[in-house]
C-alpha cells in the first residue's frame, strides 16, 4: 500500500510541476541559458540510465548494444536510429546466446 501511495504522490507532484510552467510563464520566453539546460536534460538522463544498466547487467548483449550505438554515432546517424540499432543489436545477441 505504501508503494502505491508513493507512486501516486510522485505522479501528482510531477503533473503539478509540469502544469505550473505553462501556467506561470504564459506569453514569456525562457532565457537562452534555461532553454539550453532544458535541452540537455533528456540526453543526460538517457546517459545516466545507460550507465546504471551497464554497471548492473554487464553482459555481451549490452556491450553489443553499446557498440552499435558507437558505430551509428560515428556514421552520423540520428539519435532515434542509433537507439534502434542498439535495441536490435542487443536483442539479436540475447536471442543467439540464449
Amino acid at each position: 500500500m505504501t508503494l502505491w501511495f508513493v507512486i501516486i504522490a510522485v505522479a501528482v507532484i510531477s503533473f503539478a510541476i509540469k502544469a505550473a510552467g505553462p501556467a506561470f510563464l504564459t506569453g514569456r520566453d525562457l532565457p537562452a541559458r534555461a532553454r539550453g539546460v532544458i535541452a540537455l536534460l533528456a540526453p543526460c538522463l538517457l546517459a545516466a540510465l545507460v550507465v546504471v544498466h551497464v554497471i548492473e547487467d554487464f553482459s555481451v548483449a549490452v556491450l553489443a548494444g553499446l557498440a552499435a550505438v558507437v558505430v551509428a554515432h560515428l556514421l552520423r546517424a540520428p539519435m532515434l536510429v542509433s537507439v534502434l540499432a542498439a535495441v536490435v543489436a542487443t536483442a539479436v545477441v540475447r536471442a543467439v546466446t540464449g
